[in-house]
């Protein structure tokens, strides 16, 4: 995960099966190098189906050298040697996830809307923080409403990455790319409709907001 700029960091539906594989790789290829990271959130699956579930989304996502991400579980990161693994509040120490993972790993940290979670994250040795939900989702519940405030304060002060999470769409990510956000995490708004419109729209909004922050 680089710095060049905002970019998409696209989080899966809870099902991958079918035809997503084909649908991942329409979004890739549209966003041009947008697409940074992706990471598979999928929920009561044993690990055997969930690595059966991730080999081909994992090939798709080495090819266009996009990160590939676990939600949750460190043995399934481990499993399947991912890039890396996003941690809840209840799932886990990055300094534990990276005694299992190795130096290399990318170990993201949800902090909903707390400073104090992200500097303890940060602290850990996260290699990027996640907050949200910054508007109502169709994915995941949230009760935790995060401000383009907390945005401006952690990139004004903090070498670390951060993403924006929650209900973002192209219609309303404009103002969280111009408060700094590093990556924006979709979902809906894009396995919802169509994905590669979708990734499309995104690029246009987000360039958009990066020319013209104001």
């Amino acid at each position: 995960m680089t710095d060049t700029g905002c970019q998409l960091y696209l989080i899966s539906p809870l099902d991958v099966s079918g035809a997503f594989p084909e649908r991942l790789e329409r979004a890739l290829q549209a966003g041009g190098g947008l697409v940074t990271a992706f990471q598979l959130r999928i929920k009561d699956t044993d690990q055997h189906e969930a690595a059966r579930l991730a080999e081909p989304l994992q090939a798709i996502c080495a090819a266009h050298d996009v990160a590939f991400i676990v939600n949750d579980s460190v043995a399934l990161a481990k499993r399947i040697r991912a890039d890396g693994v996003h941690l809840g509040q209840g799932d886990g120490d990055p300094r534990e996830a990276r005694g299992e993972l190795g130096l290399e790993a990318q170990i993201g940290v949800t902090c909903h809307a707390s400073r104090h979670l992200a500097m303890e994250a940060g602290d850990a040795g996260a290699d990027y923080v996640a907050f949200g939900a910054f508007f109502d989702s169709t994915t995941k519940a949230s009760e935790h409403r995060a401000t383009t405030e907390m945005l401006e304060w952690w990139s004004g002060l903090f070498e670390i990455p951060c993403v924006a999470i929650g209900g973002i769409t192209p219609d309303n990510c404009r103002p969280l790319v111009a408060a700094g956000a590093d990556f924006l995490a979709v979902s809906g708004a894009v396995w919802n409709g169509d994905e590669t419109k979708a990734i499309k729209a995104f690029a246009a909004q987000i360039e958009a907001a990066q020319a013209d922050p104001a």
